[in-house]
């Protein structure tokens, strides 16, 4: 299993190394309130989306493979990947207008209607079944990750079908934004006035970056279709969730700046290390997100961090991050 682990990260190092300079092309139309595409063009290509996506059910639903930690490995359904190929498979409708894509972005859909959770306190929210030892987590978690992608796939499918399921739905997912990990939501420091909206929800705050600004997307789908004209009070409360993310998020940032590189994550949990570099692909993938943000809010400390993370991105700095992550990896025992 070690020499196995030791491989995998081998291949992984590879492929950051060659990881391209711009990983996705971001969408010319960000603020319609018809939602097109979405802020980053995803191809159906399982090499570009994400390396673990194996294969399709029989309904053309993605299936993740498990990671290295895992030690029997299986096919399982990761509900932040589905969305993420369900936008791609949008984004291939809009360009064909083929019914084929069309049905197929549809059962994506539904299928976020069929694996719904449904709370009276919490409202409405998809769970994950796989292990994540990194994080201590053993038992089905939530994300809010995995809401913003059920909400961008929802959204759309509303707008295609006009089926008011595909809104009801989305409009209960709004609400586990509005409670801290320790009530069962998604947002970690919320009791604190500094909501960190999870990618992975533990017991402790894990604070995955680019997972609390692709939840921020997420929302501001909602706020961009949802106009107070058809629903004032979930506009009103996704705005009130978004901006309070947003603001978080500029008040964390100096934390994930390492002054040559960026961090991962600030995590809390007991045994993770305590300093763990984002990869190559990562850093390019945050700096994007931050530039994108900055385009659909205007705050220039968005666009001062993204240009000052692209600066990072060299020879020097590389070789430095992978002395870290190296140390944290081997914390971590995946090498």
């Amino acid at each position: 299993m070690k020499l196995k682990k030791k491989w995998f990260m081998l291949k992984k190092l590879k492929g950051d190394l060659f990881q391209p300079r711009v990983i996705y092309k971001v969408s010319s139309d960000l603020t319609s309130a018809k939602l097109g595409q979405y802020y980053f063009v995803f191809e159906e290509n399982f090499k570009k989306l994400n390396k673990l996506l194996k294969e399709f059910d029989n309904e053309g639903i993605p299936l993740n493979a498990t990671y290295i930690d895992i030690e029997t490995p299986s096919l399982h359904y990761y509900p932040i990947s589905i969305g993420q190929y369900g936008l791609a498979v949008f984004h291939s409708y809009l360009k064909t207008q083929l019914s084929v894509k069309r049905d197929h972005f549809i059962r994506i859909a539904d299928w976020f209607l069929k694996n719904v959770t449904r709370s009276e306190r919490l409202g409405t929210y998809w769970l994950t079944d796989v292990p994540k030892p990194e994080y201590r987590i053993e038992k089905p978690w939530k994300s809010a990750f995995a809401q913003s992608r059920a909400i961008s796939i929802l959204l759309r499918a509303w707008q295609v079908t006009g089926n008011p399921q595909y809104l009801s739905v989305t409009t209960e997912a709004l609400l586990p934004f509005t409670f801290d990990i320790t009530e069962g939501g998604v947002a970690a420091n919320l009791n604190i006035g500094r909501p960190f909206y999870e990618e992975y929800v533990a017991n402790e705050p894990t604070m995955v970056l680019d997972g609390h600004i692709f939840a921020l997307f997420g929302l501001f789908d909602f706020i961009r279709s949802v106009s107070p004209e058809i629903d004032a009070n979930a506009n009103t409360l996704a705005r009130k969730i978004f901006q309070k993310g947003l603001d978080s998020l500029l008040s964390w940032l100096p934390e994930y700046d390492m002054g040559f590189w960026v961090r991962f994550n600030l995590c809390r949990v007991e045994s993770y290390p305590e300093i763990d570099p984002c990869t190559i692909g990562y850093l390019r993938l945050i700096s994007a997100q931050l530039k994108v943000l900055y385009h659909l809010t205007g705050h220039n400390q968005l666009l001062s961090y993204s240009l000052k993370f692209e600066k990072y991105d060299r020879l020097p700095n590389i070789l430095k991050m992978y002395l870290i992550k190296r140390k944290a990896l081997k914390s971590m025992n995946r090498i």
